[in-house]
């Protein structure tokens, strides 16, 4: 499952609660988007992050290919609490097997679960050196539960797919955003506030660096000096990774996104889900609801139901932004790039922007700018894993 391919075209996958994007990239010295599709997903078959139903997502997947005949070579994103990744430092092991053993040793004091009911892989990322003058290795250890994964390669395989890597969705969205220019978010009442998130083999999962409730400062070396920003893929759950350069020191994934801003609002009105998603796009946070057109009581149950969301994303974000900043060594954090389909939801960028005290930018990569906003944003993940490393 690490194995690359070459000079063939890859697809990234990118699966969420509502829909399953893929976008499908060809490498010849430059990466150049080929072709791209998004398809809807029926509730309840794809949850938090995992497969619920992988018949149904099998479907939905050989469908989507097979209407925008897409390449079927594919790297997968995850994007669960279920998935840990943990930076190991061991004395320097020159034999590989030895190496393995000494790590799967070392992950069963780090891993939050039972290695013998998950999918442990692993990388060297680095060779330093230890306070003795000791020679050590450096390794990021990459582990998710053996059933989280069987669902979804079942899916795949039913689609008729061949995954040549499974990979963090959190790695695919630095790649995608981490060399890109941005677009700033409208100041608005935002007030430059530091806080305190600006501290002084079976079914391979290709490793990066960091992860949730990694140490920051052994992550790896940076690529150079200067701060780090934090990216926030605001999709059904939402996606977080805090980066210097393309180098990543932390990765979290949040449950709440703004799938259950839709589904609050759906339940309230006895919406669909669908209706619901559109509904937020519609009402959004800038305008007065009087000049809203649609019925006035979804209008006000659909503010109402965004201004909670975003003050939850809000407590979130700083959530995450704390517990970064606790981690030893932890780098300075100097604004936010915001991703994903929340970015097209009118005003909420500008509310978390103002309420968090960070600056916020949208991510939108060059290669999908002949597209729509909306079609970017869904994307953007999926063009980030079809890159690869």
């Amino acid at each position: 499952m690490l194995s690359t391919t070459k000079n063939k075209a890859v697809v990234g996958l990118d699966v969420e609660a509502g829909s399953v994007a893929a976008t499908e990239v060809t490498s010849n010295g430059d990466s150049a988007v080929a072709k791209f599709g998004v398809a809807p997903l029926g509730a309840g078959v794809f949850s938090d992050g995992e497969v619920s139903d992988p018949e149904a997502l099998g479907d939905a997947l050989k469908e989507l290919f097979s209407n925008h005949k897409l390449s079927k070579i594919v790297r997968v994103g995850l994007a669960s609490q279920r998935v840990a990744v943990r930076t190991l430092r061991l004395p320097l092991i020159e034999d590989h097997g030895e190496l393995e053993t000494a790590i799967r040793f070392q992950a069963q004091d780090h891993i939050p679960m039972p290695l013998e009911q998950a999918v442990l892989d692993w990388q060297v990322v680095g060779h330093p050196t230890g306070e003795n003058g000791e020679r050590q290795v450096e390794v990021v250890a990459v582990a998710a539960r053996r059933d989280m994964l069987g669902g979804l390669m079942k899916a795949l395989t039913r689609a008729g797919l061949r995954p040549v890597g499974i990979d963090l969705s959190a790695f695919g969205m630095i790649r995608a955003l981490a060399r890109e220019s941005y677009v700033p978010v409208d100041p608005g009442d935002y007030v430059d506030a530091p806080g305190p998130a600006t501290p002084p083999h079976e079914h391979g999962i290709a490793p990066h660096l960091g992860g949730e409730g990694s140490a920051a400062a052994e992550a790896a070396p940076a690529e150079g000096a200067g701060p780090a920003r934090l990216y926030c893929n605001l999709g059904d759950v939402t996606n977080l990774a805090v980066a210097r350069h393309s180098t990543c020191l932390f990765t979290r994934v949040s449950p709440f996104g703004v799938e259950g801003i839709a589904q609050k609002l759906a339940e309230r009105q006895q919406l669909t889900l669908e209706h619901a998603r559109q509904w937020l796009v519609h009402v959004g946070m800038e305008q007065p609801l009087e000049g809203i057109e649609g019925d006035a009581q979804t209008i006000a149950v659909a503010r109402e139901a965004l201004a909670e969301g975003a003050a939850r994303l809000v407590d979130e974000l700083r959530l995450s932004l704390e517990y970064y900043a606790a981690q030893e060594g932890a780098v300075p954090i100097e604004g936010v790039v915001a991703c994903g389909p929340g970015t097209t939801i009118p005003g909420l960028t500008q509310r978390l922007q103002r309420d968090l005290g960070q600056r916020f930018d949208i991510g939108r990569p060059r290669a999908l700018a002949h597209l729509d906003g909306a079609a970017a944003a869904r994307l953007t993940l999926s063009y980030g894993l079809a890159l690869g490393e």
